[in-house]
């Protein structure tokens, strides 16, 4: 890379991050929970079918998620072509994770500003009550579709989540 005259290297244009590869793993992993769970979409109510933004802030890109009985999506979209949607919650990934498994207070990530829900509030209250009526860890399910590899992998996602909150309680 050559620096330009100003003496600093001359900055990559950041290429858009090719989401193709996720999209079969999503579409798998929201087929399963949808197939294993479909009493979660009589809590739905109205909202089933809503189209939801899920933005992990920390990660390059944002879930599409769309709770239908016939055809469920959840799929990476970039944040710079958002489908319309009724609600968009984002936060940290660790902590998206942890509130689909009601291991953390969504109403404690609010207030506390780590997590923001822009759009239909009714809707984000009836996704959330549609994930708190399955049973079990829903982490630990789609951890479970990849055998001993996603595992590990969720494994090791929860304990950097612990470091990182043992790390914010010291400062």
């Amino acid at each position: 890379m050559n620096a330009p005259e100003s003496g600093r290297p001359a900055r990559m244009i950041p290429l858009p991050l090719p989401l193709f590869p996720l999209q079969p793993i999503l579409s798998r992993i929201v087929r399963r929970v949808a197939a294993e769970n479909p009493s979660m979409f009589n809590r739905l109510g109205p909202w089933v079918g809503a189209d939801y933004i899920i933005d992990p802030i920390n990660l390059p890109f944002a879930l599409h998620l769309r709770p239908d009985r016939e055809q469920p999506i959840l799929r990476a979209v970039s944040r710079r072509a958002l489908p319309p949607h009724a609600a968009h919650i984002s936060g940290k990934f660790l902590d998206l994770l942890e509130l689909i498994d009601a291991d953390l207070d969504g109403d404690a990530l609010f207030f506390s500003r780590a997590l923001v829900i822009e759009g239909n509030t009714e809707a984000v209250v009836s996704l959330r009550n549609a994930l708190d009526d399955i049973d079990g860890s829903i982490a630990e399910r789609v951890a479970g579709m990849f055998g001993a590899p996603g595992r590990a992998a969720l494994t090791a996602m929860r304990r950097a989540g612990e470091r990182a909150r043992h790390k914010e309680a010291r400062a």
